[in-house]
């Protein structure tokens, strides 16, 4: 009785498994990175968007309003390499846009390869610098290379990133020309393009493109503003570079969504049953990256076009593939531009630092501690590295040197902590020291980390060039939206580094193969 009970269950159990379909998956994968989009910027402007784009996310998304990075100073092309690994830079080896390169001791950028030649533009560019797979490599492999990967952004590391290793094609505008371009490392720079660059490219349309605020100026009242009258921007009026000021305002975004509907009406993305992946990058910076004390009412317009520009792209999907067929990932690359120096009326304690002294100092204290030589070779981006070939010929101890280096640099006005490599490598553990570790890579950073107080204003060699230090958090969201996936906010924070493995789990397909972060639903 018992024996033929448990066999009844265990049939029913079964059964109601097997009626269970499992997901499709969807045709079309759309990742878009927001460039310094802030969650606490989107809800404050609320009342200038319409009800097609961040309003209509928010009603059909799953939504995590607080998405951090677990690594200190990220910025565009060391976040973009995060979230598509799912790994740090410690692991994918994309400390930044630019590093020192230890060979020449010139900085380099992360997609720099002189292997490589361009299209439409002199640069030559790979993702070679990126050390481990990505979201799009393993939507590639899992397909047997069917699977179509194109990556469409206004800048050239963030097209690069986001195409991966094995993406179709990665195009960017050339800030020189306003062309979109490619590099010949991916297989296509497909004839489309070409025509679209004869025909419709940005500098084709400059000369009639005005940036003038959508709503009245009373509108923008969410953040100090000095000016009564509307502003004005006719980019090819300009003194300076007219395409590298149109990449840092909301028309970058339009040009992104001109050339995503060009390729989805010339090749057969998202058509068929096997996934394929767009990947996009928008941009919600301040304005040739002014400061928002300067100009918040261009940065409050930039949201309220960015609105609109994620609508028309919704609209866009929609009629061209389906959105029941579309998978889209939106978030921010998680940091902002530096901020002006308060002023002293306010009072806020502060200083200057230059990197350049605190390197000459160092090397002066060496030589009078270890004989002549020239000990320190470079100083970038906070950081300082250390003669090695001098020290092996002079038969000293690296770690005890980058020890006693980081004890003589902490005295300086202005430094919170120092950081040796053999400490990140094989010291002890602690949550500061983990951000800093996660951010540090043996190969690309140097020898000492410089971590500068809070307030405090870091000076660039030619003085010019200023930056102000925050440590505090900015709010970032992240949103989900398909039709499998059901729609929440969730206001604890998460990890970027679990979009990757979630995108993968979706797909039923392997993680990035350095993936640290785990699926988040």
């Amino acid at each position: 009785m018992k024996k033929g009970l448990f066999t009844s269950i265990l049939a029913l159990t079964f059964s109601g498994l097997q009626a269970q379909p499992l997901t499709v998956p969807p045709k079309l994968v759309v990742t878009l990175t927001i460039d310094q989009l802030r969650t606490d910027y989107m809800e404050a402007f609320s009342s200038l968007y319409g009800e097609k784009g961040f309003k209509r996310l928010m009603k059909e998304s799953k939504v995590f309003q607080d998405a951090r990075f677990s690594f200190n100073n990220a910025d565009r092309a060391s976040a973009l390499a995060s979230i598509y690994s799912g790994t740090t830079p410690s692991q994918h080896g994309i400390i930044a846009e630019n590093w020192l390169d230890a060979n020449t001791l010139r900085p380099i950028n992360c997609v720099d390869d002189p292997n490589f030649m361009g299209n439409y533009t002199d640069e030559n560019s790979s993702p070679s610098h990126l050390l481990t797979s990505t979201f799009a490599d393993e939507l590639k492999i899992s397909t047997r290379n069917k699977g179509l990967v194109y990556a469409i952004a206004p800048f050239r590391d963030a097209a690069i990133l986001s195409a991966g290793h094995a993406g179709n094609g990665a195009f960017w505008i050339n800030e020189n020309s306003g062309k979109w371009c490619s590099t010949t490392y991916f297989s296509e720079f497909p004839w489309w393009l070409s025509l679209y660059n004869e025909r419709r490219s940005p500098d084709t349309r400059i000369k009639d493109m005005v940036w003038t605020p959508i709503h009245p100026v009373t509108s923008y009242r969410f953040l100090p503003e000095w000016r009564t009258d509307a502003f004005k921007y006719k980019f090819d009026n300009e003194r300076q570079n007219k395409f590298r000021r149109l990449v840092t305002s909301p028309f970058a975004n339009d040009e992104v969504n001109l050339l995503v509907e060009e390729l989805l009406n010339k090749s057969t993305i998202g058509q068929d049953d096997i996934p394929d992946l767009l990947a996009l990058t928008y941009y919600a910076g301040n304005y040739n990256h002014y400061s928002t004390q300067d100009f918040a009412m261009e940065l409050q317009d930039t949201y309220a076009r960015l609105d609109r520009s994620i609508g028309n792209l919704l609209d866009l999907l929609d009629q061209k593939i389906g959105l029941r067929n579309v998978m889209l990932c939106i978030t921010s690359t998680g940091y902002t531009d530096p901020e002006a120096i308060d002023l002293e009326l306010y009072r806020i304690p502060s200083g200057e630092f230059y990197l350049n002294r605190c390197s000459t100092l160092l090397n002066m204290y060496l030589m009078a501690t270890y004989g002549e030589g020239q000990y320190v070779e470079a100083a970038y981006n906070q950081q300082i590295y250390l003669n090695h070939k001098l020290i092996e010929q002079k038969q000293l101890n690296l770690p005890e040197i980058q020890q006693k280096s980081a004890e003589f640099l902490v005295q300086f006005s202005g430094v919170d902590e120092v950081y040796s490599a053999t400490q990140l490598l094989l010291g002890a553990w602690s949550p500061e020291v983990e951000r800093v570790r996660n951010g540090f890579h043996r190969k690309h950073s140097g020898d000492l980390i410089i971590k500068v107080l809070p307030g405090w204003t870091i000076m660039k060699d030619n003085a010019s060039e200023k930056h102000v230090v925050r440590a505090a958090n900015i709010p970032t969201p992240l949103f989900f939206r398909w039709e499998a996936i059901q729609t929440e906010t969730v206001r604890t924070p998460v990890s970027m580094e679990c979009i990757a493995p979630t995108l993968t789990s979706i797909l039923r397909i392997r993680a990035p193969n350095a993936c640290t972060g785990k699926p988040l639903f």
